[in-house]
C-alpha cells in the first residue's frame, strides 16, 4: 500500500465502509474513514458507501457532512462515487422523497426490485471502465430512471440506467461492486481521482462475506 499518494476517502456513517477499503487497498492505494468534516482534508475522492440513504441522508445532515462534501466538491472538485445507496443520495429527484445531495442530474427509483430476497447477480460488459465482463451485485437496488442531458452513461441494462458518470468527476453505480472479485471500478474510480494505480496491482481479489462462489 503507497504511502505516497492522497488517500480515498469512504464516508463511515453507515454501510458497506470495510469492503470498499479492502478494494482500495488490493490496489496499492490508501482508504480512510469519513465521518466528520476535518476528514475530507487531503482527499483525492469520497466514496458513498451502499447501506440504508434515508439514515445516511438523516446522518449526514446531523454532522453537517453534507454541507462539508458539497463544498468540497463545488470549491475543489472533490470526485464522488456513490454505490447503491450512495448513488441515491447523489441524485437531484428520488421517486417520492426529497433529494440528499443533488449533484447528478437523474432521478432514481428506490428498492426498485423488491426485498432483499430479490437481489441477483450479472455480468455485463463495460467499455469505459473493463476490457472484460463485469461481475455486478445487486442487493436492494435502486434503478436510474431519468438521466439529464450532461449525465454520461455507463451503463444501461434492461430499460434502466445502473452506472453514470457526471462532470468527468461524479460516478453512481446503483450495484456494489465492492461485493464482487473485480477491482475494475474502484480502478476507475481511482483514474477519475487523479491517482496512479500500481503496475503490479491486481485486477481482481477474494470477494467479501461469503460471496466468492457467485462472482
Amino acid at each position: 500500500m503507497s504511502d505516497e499518494s492522497e488517500p480515498i476517502g469512504i464516508l463511515a456513517l453507515q454501510g458497506g465502509v470495510i469492503e470498499h477499503r479492502r478494494h482500495i487497498e488490493a490496489l496499492g492505494l490508501r482508504g480512510r474513514d469519513v465521518r466528520y468534516a476535518r476528514d475530507l482534508d487531503g482527499l483525492a475522492g469520497l466514496i458513498l458507501p451502499g447501506g440504508e440513504s434515508t439514515c445516511l441522508g438523516r446522518l449526514l445532515r446531523m454532522t453537517g457532512l453534507d454541507r462539508s462534501i458539497l463544498a468540497a466538491h463545488r470549491e475543489r472538485r472533490l470526485p464522488l462515487w456513490g454505490t447503491c445507496a450512495g448513488a441515491i443520495l447523489l441524485a437531484t429527484e428520488i421517486a417520492g422523497e426529497s433529494p440528499h445531495l443533488g449533484l447528478v442530474d437523474m432521478t432514481v427509483q428506490r428498492n426498485a426490485f423488491g426485498s432483499q430476497l430479490e437481489s441477483f447477480r450479472r455480468r455485463a460488459q463495460i467499455p469505459a471502465v473493463s476490457r472484460e465482463p463485469v461481475p455486478l451485485v445487486f442487493i436492494r437496488a435502486p434503478r436510474i430512471v431519468r438521466v439529464g442531458p450532461s449525465v454520461r452513461v455507463l451503463l444501461a441494462l434492461d430499460g434502466y440506467v445502473a452506472a453514470v458518470e457526471s462532470g468527468g468527476c461524479v460516478l453512481a453505480t446503483v450495484f456494489h461492486p465492492e461485493l464482487s472479485s473485480s477491482l475494475a471500478f474502484h480502478r476507475y474510480f481511482a483514474g477519475l481521482c487523479g491517482l496512479a494505480v500500481p503496475d503490479s496491482a491486481p485486477w481482481s481479489r477474494e470477494p467479501f462475506l461469503g460471496l466468492r462462489q457467485a462472482v
